[in-house]
């Protein structure tokens, strides 16, 4: 048997799913699929646009659903034009005024993202383990302003596991960057890209994802 609760109206089980109006009023169709153990929270003035499919919290094969978190403040917009999948254990901040793109493609295990501004996610992309994107320091230094600006990953992207991905980075389609890495410059189309910072290790770079959800 599946724990799958599908996501309609209203607040389900294992799921802390606050204001129950203000969702009616911003879920524009009802193709998300909602795993256990996952806390989804919906702001008023918030945007939660699923033009394809979205499916969060799943648990791995075999292994168990961690605590999971989806938090979209007011004003905020959320919204997924493909069918997109995120594993269990991950914490997902949409902050005031930003947007979160998502277009196909999955997210492994212990997904940490903060949107301050913008990311955007392209078609075909596979996001491996314990991956952080932010797109904003998100803190004073020496009372300096704090510094944010988008984040954009191309189509057919393979991130490995226990990457980061900072602000104002673009990594163009096809791209592949290896685990470990710190990405906080652009990486070109069809490269591999590897270290701290991540640099560009090898062009012409082609791969294809012959087995969703196994990276």
């Amino acid at each position: 048997m599946i724990n799958k609760f599908k996501t309609i109206i209203g607040i389900y089980k294992n799921i802390n799913l606050f204001s129950t109006l203000l969702v009616r009023a911003k879920i524009r169709n009802t193709n998300i699929s909602i795993y256990r153990n996952l806390h989804l929270y919906l702001a008023k003035n918030a945007t939660l646009n699923v033009i394809g499919k979205l499916e969060i919290g799943c648990q791995w094969e075999h292994g168990r659903y961690y605590p999971s978190q989806l938090v979209i403040v007011k004003n905020a917009n959320l919204e997924v034009r493909g069918s997109f999948t995120i594993l269990t254990n991950c914490n997902i901040w949409i902050n005031e005024n930003a947007v979160l793109i998502l277009g196909s493609g999955f997210i492994n295990n212990g997904l940490n993202m903060s949107c301050f501004n913008k990311i955007e996610i392209g078609n075909n992309v596979a996001i491996s383990e314990n991956v952080t994107i932010r797109d904003s320091d998100d803190h004073y230094i020496n009372y300096k302003n704090i510094n944010s600006a988008p984040i954009k990953i191309g189509n057919n992207v393979w991130i490995g596991m226990n990457v980061t991905i900072l602000k104002g980075v673009t990594i163009g389609d096809g791209s592949v960057i290896a685990a470990g890495s710190v990405v906080n410059k652009d990486v070109p189309p069809n490269t591999l890209a590897a270290g701290i910072p991540a640099c560009v290790k090898k062009t012409d770079v082609r791969w294809h994802l012959t087995s969703p959800q196994k990276i």
